[in-house]
């Protein structure tokens, strides 16, 4: 096309033009050098009445059925005017005449309308939608209470939020990220609750980003956290509207992406990792007794197999002399030690898990139970790992699923094994003092600005109803100290109708 044959200085002064040219044919010969000739651009030539026009657009963006109805019907008696009244009517459409603004509409699923002797363009969104139905996510299954979940679609999971916060407060921001990408991030807060030091702080950490490509948040959960190189994750994710809800409320910052249906919750503290939806839709007594035994189970996770190690090697004293026999009999035939033995069988039980995740669910879940049945047997059989050490490393594995984020039984398992080396090392001191340097980095570690640890460091009483236990909703009146709401009271403690009676 003539386009290529022009010098390069023509050229150079093209591609950096602003405006549309005033002739469809340069339109046209500037949207496929951007577009580097891609074979699914489509210029379709079209006339409404006296107007010559062009539509261009990408066909594997837009809706094909919808885009025959509006722009490839017969218009041979219409007129142009009348052609377009039912498009200016659509909130669809808009007009442009920025170069810009027009490759980034085609690149989201819009056609662009150019027409002879137009100083403006029309743009007309058309994409072209595949959601799938909300369904509940299977890693944050509920018994009671909302059964919805976030989908791949940005839209409707901003819809799914706004349909439970209608509240003209409920603020959304809009960021493109990725040079090559393009994605589209949506920062959620509400406006007057959220602190607006720490929505600027989201907000600059976002825009700050730089690479071309962004496709999940995992690419921004890395670029925005304070400390990288922790293994506690510091921001929550989640794919249920109704937690992003309670969240938005409390005063925090919900960050969405297109294509993703994970939610990232900012900030987060420790004890946000143990929270559960049911825990407030229970009685407090059975939400503060789960809640309990997560935490139990954090702690199990991270000592059960230390402390086997440190008590076979070092303190086989604390046994109870009825033990004593049982136990000796159990090792005496093991050629490894206890920490050798400890890392192969959580070695084993990490590859059956694995690999139950990446078969069909049907295979994975034959490959779980008939595998660790089979492998736990025969190392046993084969003396290679002791009787106790199989339900040591079992119960281990059971208690690391009962914690609720998939992300923070991550931390802990990969924990347990410097917790292993201390104990192998020094015994009940060894454990003690890699617990030492876990909670000193715990207490070191913020989240836009919030300590992690809070409310138990730095300490505030107030705010303990929701930490270890769940206090009645009644009693729960003020919102997390650290979060600097502009609203700290979230509702009147105790029961009205109670105290007027």
């Amino acid at each position: 096309m003539s386009f290529f044959k022009k010098g390069s200085n023509n050229e150079k002064n093209s591609i950096s033009r602003e405006t549309i040219f005033p002739t469809i044919e340069e339109n046209i010969e500037y949207i496929q050098a951007v577009f580097c000739q891609t074979d699914d651009l489509a210029i379709t030539e079209t006339k409404w009445g006296d107007e010559k026009g062009v539509v261009i657009y990408l066909e594997t963006m837009v809706d094909t059925a919808q885009f025959q109805r509006i722009f490839l019907s017969p218009v041979t008696d219409t007129k142009f005017s009348e052609q377009f009244n039912y498009l200016l009517a659509s909130p669809e459409l808009m007009k442009t005449n920025q170069l810009q603004d027009i490759v980034s509409e085609i690149l989201i699923g819009s056609c662009v309308i150019f027409l002879q002797n137009k100083p403006v363009c029309y743009v007309y969104n058309i994409v072209q939608v595949n959601p799938r139905s909300p369904e509940e996510p299977d890693s944050e299954k509920s018994v009671r209470g909302a059964h919805k979940g976030f989908i791949e679609s940005l839209e409707v999971n901003l819809n799914l939020i706004r349909e439970r916060i209608k509240s003209p407060q409920l603020k959304m921001e809009y960021i493109t990220l990725g040079t090559e990408t393009n994605a589209v991030v949506a920062i959620a807060y509400m406006k007057d609750i959220a602190n607006p030091t720490t929505v600027e702080n989201v907000r600059t950490r976002l825009k700050m980003i730089k690479s071309d490509m962004i496709f999940s948040p995992g690419y921004i959960e890395e670029s925005i956290e304070d400390t990288p190189f922790s293994p506690f994750p510091q921001v929550l994710y989640t794919e249920r509207p109704d937690r992003v809800e309670a969240n938005l409320v409390e005063g925090r910052i919900v960050i969405m992406s297109e294509s993703s249906s994970d939610a990232i919750i900012a900030p987060a503290s420790f004890f946000s990792f143990f929270q559960s939806t049911d825990d407030y839709n229970l009685r407090f007594w059975s939400g503060s007794f789960f809640r309990l035994l997560r935490l139990f189970c954090f702690w199990g996770t991270l000592t059960l197999p230390a402390l086997y190690i440190a008590v076979i090697s070092f303190h086989l004293e604390i046994i109870p002399y009825d033990l004593i026999g049982l136990v000796k009999t159990s090792i005496e035939q093991v050629p490894f030690s206890p920490f050798v033995e400890a890392v192969i069988m959580i070695t084993t039980i990490e590859l059956i898990r694995e690999a139950g995740i990446r078969l069909p669910s049907p295979i994975g879940q034959t490959i779980g139970i008939v595998g660790g049945l089979i492998i736990g047997d025969s190392v046993v059989n084969a003396g290679l790992v002791s009787n106790v050490m199989v339900i040591i490393v079992a119960l281990t594995a059971i208690m690391s699923f009962c914690i609720p984020t998939y992300e923070m039984g991550n931390t802990i398992r990969l924990l347990g094994l410097p917790v292993m080396l201390g104990a192998a090392s020094l015994g009940f001191v060894g454990i003690v003092f890699a617990f030492m340097f876990i909670f000193i980095h715990l207490c070191s570690l913020e989240s836009f600005g919030v300590p992690y640890l809070s409310p138990i460091v730095p300490t505030n009483l107030r705010e303990w109803q929701d930490v270890i236990i769940r206090a009645p909703n009644w009693k729960r009146g003020y919102r997390q100290r650290e979060l600097h709401t502009l609203k700290p009271i979230r509702a009147s403690r105790g029961r009205a109708w109670d105290q007027h009676d």
